[in-house]
């Protein structure tokens, strides 16, 4: 009768019968099983409790693998874990073998996951759920080896397996991690190309780690187009995302052989930490910082005092803080150095050089240079 009522999606009545079963045969396990099924999604802890009714009549069945089961179905991954946790594996069906490997991945209990199914391959070495969750566990322990094994018996060796842009993802941080960036991209673009990429927060965090790996090629314009694109993509970029941008161009000019090429990828810099600034207030005295040392490697002997105007900015800034962090200081020390030397050597202008070595004197007593000028006539 509490099948009956069960198959016409009546839980409550199907619990009631399955209730008076339990009432006629206290011993026997199946009405508990029954109850506990259709009870969780009334109450899980209340179908919980009826397993540890069995329990008490029966202390040589084990429930605590369907508690888990329980528990898992009802999102409680934290109880599920602790029911799992006390279950014996090797009396467990694959199922919630499967379930305690995703459970405790979920908490980021990598290791215990790693074990479980691993435990599940030995069983059965070609099962999809437990050689992904193998090569998604091995990959966030950086077992960068262990990883590609796994993918590869996941692609290649499992049964009726099928494949999300997620396997294709971890693919790529897993062909990452031991180096092998050029085939990381090939997996970032499957991944991009899946079905189940269906939401911009998917596309713009696989488009950033495509971005990754092809600055880890230092092919730099790659990676600067994909960061654009993933700047387009995000539902907000953060202030430091958009320092991360900056910082690529940086990167990229670096790998250039002529000044003006040079040139060119520090501009955009420029204009990037100028953005940062138009659009995060508190990020000013960040960006005016980077835009100095940006200026002044395009001018390298401050002939043009391209860097001036930002320095003399920090200053302003940072100067008439009461209360100077190090950060602070440092910035003001590079800051004053600069305009030191600037003043000093290029326009030959003693004294405003000297209100600036006395500036940096107040925050670094000793400093040598700040010394010298102060002496000089």
């Amino acid at each position: 009768m509490g099948d009956i009522e069960a198959i016409g999606d009546n839980g409550g009545g199907a619990a009631a019968q399955y209730e008076q079963a339990i009432y006629q045969d206290p011993k026997d396990p199946e009405a508990y099983y029954k109850y506990a099924n259709v009870y969780r999604k009334i109450s899980p802890r209340g179908a919980v409790a009826k397993l540890e009714d069995l329990r008490q009549q029966r202390p040589d069945i084990a429930v605590d693998a369907l508690e888990g089961r329980i528990y898992y179905m009802s999102n409680d991954f934290d109880a599920a874990l602790r029911a799992y946790n006390k279950a014996d594996k090797a009396k467990m069906e694959d199922r919630d073998l499967s379930d305690y490997a995703m459970t405790a991945f979920f908490k980021q209990k990598y290791d215990k996951a790693l074990e479980v199914a691993k435990f599940g391959l030995s069983k059965n070495p070609r099962h999809a759920a437990f050689n992904r969750l193998a090569f998604f566990n091995s990959t966030e322990l950086k077992k960068w080896d262990d990883a590609l094994m796994y993918a590869d018996a996941l692609f290649n060796k499992s049964d009726s397996a099928k494949f999300s842009y997620y396997d294709y993802t971890y693919y790529g941080n897993a062909l990452s991690g031991a180096g092998q960036h050029d085939k990381a991209v090939d997996m970032y673009k499957k991944a991009l190309e899946q079905e189940d990429m269906d939401n911009k927060a998917k596309r713009a965090g696989v488009i950033k780690q495509l971005s990754d790996a092809y600055k880890a090629q230092e092919d730099f314009p790659n990676a600067i187009k994909n960061y654009e694109e993933y700047l387009n993509t995000v539902e907000k970029a953060s202030a430091n995302d958009i320092a991360a941008l900056a910082q690529l161009h940086v990167q990229h000019a670096s790998k250039k052989t002529t000044p003006e090429e040079q040139a060119q990828c520090f501009i955009m810099a420029d204009k990037t930490y100028q953005d940062l600034e138009n659009k995060f207030e508190d990020a000013s005295e960040y960006a005016t910082f980077m835009r100095a040392r940006v200026n002044s490697y395009m001018d390298p002997d401050q002939k043009k005092g391209l860097a001036k105007p930002f320095y003399e900015k920090l200053d302003q800034l940072i100067g008439a803080k009461e209360n100077k962090d190090a950060t602070d200081k440092a910035r003001l020390t590079e800051s004053y150095r600069y305009l030191i030397s600037y003043f000093f050597v290029i326009q030959d202008n003693k004294e405003t050089a000297k209100q600036y070595a006395q500036k940096l004197l107040e925050i670094d007593p000793e400093n040598e240079i700040a010394k010298q000028v102060m002496t000089t006539k």
